[in-house]
């Protein structure tokens, strides 16, 4: 049966759901603490706690020095009390003597309790800091447990609370007392004061995590988050796109009948959700950003680089408040969401803004010329829509045709100034040594505070400066900190500056590969017939030496055509007799010539070669004529 101690002990485990060995460190120094205070000891002396969970018992060994009087009971042990527990102890020893007081039940209960539940409360803590740090960047759930113009406090598991400042509550956003609410965990902080988890409703990325939440194809990534736009309470503008064929992203996110993307309406009191399709085309992607305003005449880029990026949305006047929103609400999201500087304007409004542009700049007055007349009839339109006349579908066809041309015109010519500024840049850059771009810009010998100026300024490596003195060098003068003195010991530097030559490793000389001896291909042409032998076959031939025979001259013979390996092997039996054959005339012929010249009577020795399949080689068979009988050698 367990003591009230074990079970004690394990209802604690239980409720604070903490490790078995959590709490009993926890009760081991407490019980170590308790003894100390108990009795006096010194820090420095060491003190061990053994506890029964069995018989709820606690015993406290101390280390003592083993003496023959006592004088300090706390720190010394009597020789004969020693080898009970150590029969080979010594005067002089230091060995653990079980020290437990005699009252220290009591006494460890009132002491060491505080020192319990600190340690208790740490380890929450510490578990809660490390459960919840993995949650940064989701949603979690939890209670509301208390709230008021500050704050809302907010019950989550592991028994931790949860802080949802007003700055993070959606406008308007009533909350009821123990109701379970939702919210974004963005940050998670261990203060003295305890561990804070901060709670958001208007964080854009709790709309990111609901959406993903409901909209299956975005949890498997068939469909792809681009952007987002958010003012909470409001309006929100998300930007999706599908990353597989087949695939609606924009009915994926609003679902049969909308109800995917109600319930996320619902969870954010009433805000207003816009899906738009995301393209690569920033023209037709800012005409989608512009919804619910429809139909837009005409988007014209004025600058297509990443700096400064501003677009002209010209749409009918009657779509000019839509398009705008309350207080510019539509516009602005529509600006963060595509990151380019959004201008809104009416037919009427760039007509005549259209209209100035071609009377004051100077490389449009050739298309001035011909557009003449158009331009008189679109004055007399505004002027009678200053009269307060109403306008006729084909003023304001007429009107948008116009400005869609100067506005075209306009844009080509941007892009030519854009194109001629980029090989001006590149041919800038060019100029400059490539290891200046690999030399951070924190490494250059520069001060410290000119060079954080320049990487605030967003020049990254020395290449950045070197490319800004060239282009605009009054730039980096006008930058805070940067005075005349600073820019002209940057001019020196980048005047003086050197790079290391490059050391020139030489390569190793290529080694000449071995020629690869082909076998080459004689032809021999005796009486009409042609034999074809290579310089391998007649080498293998074991033949007595012989007299140089000049060949003529190689004749290439047309490919043949495939044959099978039978076929080739028989060939090649046949030539290498014909090839035999061939040198024992030889070798005879010589013979007879060497006779001839030396008119001796010599008679000539005779030799066959055969081909043995069996052994796959040749065999040279000598003939001697003894007592009028020929003999073989082999």
């Amino acid at each position: 049966m367990k003591s009230e101690f074990a079970l004690a002990f394990n209802e604690v485990l239980e409720e604070k759901q903490l490790p078995r060995e959590v709490i009993m460190s926890a009760l081991e120094n407490a019980m170590i603490a308790a003894y100390r205070k108990a009795v006096g000891a010194s820090n420095a002396q060491s003190v061990k706690v053994e506890i029964d969970m069995d018989k709820g018992s606690v015993k406290v060994f101390a280390e003592k020095e083993v003496s023959d009087s006592i004088i300090d009971a706390r720190t010394e042990v009597l020789l004969d009390e020693a080898r009970m527990v150590d029969p080979d102890a010594q005067i002089g020893d230091l060995i653990m003597v079980e020290s437990t007081p005699a009252d220290f039940g009591r006494i460890a209960a009132s002491t060491a309790r505080q020192a319990i539940q600190q340690k208790i409360r740490d380890a929450e803590k510490s578990q809660q800091f490390e459960f919840f740090s993995r949650q940064v960047g989701e949603i979690i759930s939890g209670v509301l447990q208390a709230v008021n113009r500050m704050q809302a406090t907010i019950g989550l598991d592991l028994k931790a609370e949860g802080t949802m400042l007003r700055k993070d509550m959606i406008p308007g956003e009533r909350f009821r007392m123990h109701e379970r609410i939702r919210a974004y965990v963005y940050e998670v902080k261990d203060t003295p004061k305890g561990l804070q988890i901060m709670l958001s409703h208007t964080h854009r990325n709790f709309l990111r995590r609901l959406l993903e939440n409901e909209v299956p194809e975005i949890y498997h990534g068939i469909v792809e988050i681009r952007s987002i736009a958010r003012e909470p309470g409001q309006r929100a503008k998300v930007a999706v796109s599908a990353t597989q064929m087949g695939i609606d992203p924009v009915g994926a996110c609003v679902g049969q009948r909308g109800v995917r993307i109600q319930a996320i309406v619902n969870e954010l009191h009433g805000e207003k959700i816009d899906i738009i399709e995301w393209k690569s085309d920033p023209a037709v992607y800012i005409e989608k950003a512009i919804s619910p305003a429809k139909p837009v005449i005409g988007v014209y880029l004025s600058q297509t680089t990443s700096e400064n990026k501003t677009a002209t949305v010209v749409v009918p006047e009657d779509q000019l408040s839509l398009a705008i929103g309350k207080e510019g609400q539509n516009a602005r999201l529509a600006a963060k969401l595509t990151g380019w500087r959004i201008d809104i304007l009416s037919v009427p409004e760039a007509a005549s803004r259209a209209l100035i542009k071609m009377r004051e700049d100077p490389s449009l007055q050739d298309m001035a010329a011909e557009e003449a007349e158009i331009m008189t009839r679109i004055t007399d339109i505004l002027k009678k829509k200053e009269d307060g006349k109403a306008l006729t579908s084909e003023d304001n066809t007429l009107m948008a045709r116009f400005v869609d041309r100067v506005e075209k015109r306009g844009e080509a010519d941007r892009k030519q100034e854009d194109a001629a500024a980029q090989a001006e840049l590149k041919a800038l850059r060019t100029s400059i040594d490539p290891r200046a771009f690999e030399m951070p810009i924190l490494d250059v010998p520069l001060k410290e505070h000119i060079l954080a100026i320049l990487q605030e300024a967003g020049m990254e490596n020395f290449g950045d400066l070197m490319l800004q003195l060239k282009r605009d060098p009054d730039k980096i003068l006008s930058l805070n900190g940067i005075g005349p003195k600073a820019m002209e010991e940057i001019q020196t530097l980048v005047q003086t500056y050197q790079f290391p030559a490059l050391e020139t490793v030489p390569e190793p000389a290529a080694e000449e590969a071995p020629a690869h001896e082909e076998p080459a291909t004689a032809a021999v042409v005796e009486g009409g017939a042609e034999a074809v032998v290579s310089e391998v076959e007649a080498e293998a031939v074991e033949a007595p030496a012989v007299e140089t025979v000049e060949t003529p001259a190689i004749v290439e013979e047309p490919a043949a055509e495939e044959k099978s390996f039978e076929e080739l092997f028989k060939l090649e039996s046949l030539h290498r007799e014909e090839k035999a054959r061939e040198l024992v005339s030889e070798d005879e012929d010589s013979v007879d010539q060497k006779q001839d010249k030396k008119g001796k009577g010599k008679k000539k020795k005779g030799y066959t070669v055969e081909y043995d399949p069996d052994k796959e080689e040749e065999i040279v068979r000598y003939k001697h004529k003894k007592d009028g009988d020929w003999t073989e050698d082999w």
